[in-house]
């Protein structure tokens, strides 16, 4: 997995890339609840996410609950159709608010 973590009018976007298993979803939890503990929105960019497994989501989780307990805005972005599907089965697709692009997550957050 790599990630990219960037400023887009004035909201920290991180993107995530390749696979977010055992073995990186320690890495992707720390870089999300670092970015939520900054106390600002987070966009989290999923488009090219090719794998994603329980581990993977539960960071996901986490994350998102850290940012309504201080009461920041947390959305998933452009998730690929292998990441959605895993969202989906775990019926988090209700719970995660998600966007279909950057500009939605925009207008939707004006």
């Amino acid at each position: 997995m790599e990630h990219l973590i960037r400023e887009d009018r004035g909201v920290l976007v991180i993107s995530l890339t390749g696979d977010v298993d055992l073995e990186s979803s320690p890495r992707a939890r720390t870089v999300l609840l670092e970015c939520v503990g900054q106390n600002r929105t987070v966009f989290v960019d999923m488009s090219a996410i090719a794998y994603i497994d329980s581990s993977g989501v539960a960071s996901l989780v986490e994350a998102f609950q850290s940012a309504r307990k201080g009461g920041n805005r947390f959305a998933l972005v452009a998730v690929s159709e292998v990441a959605l599907r895993v969202l989906q089965l775990a019926r988090l697709d209700r719970i995660f608010p998600i966007h279909a692009s950057l500009n939605d997550a925009f207008a939707d957050d004006a």
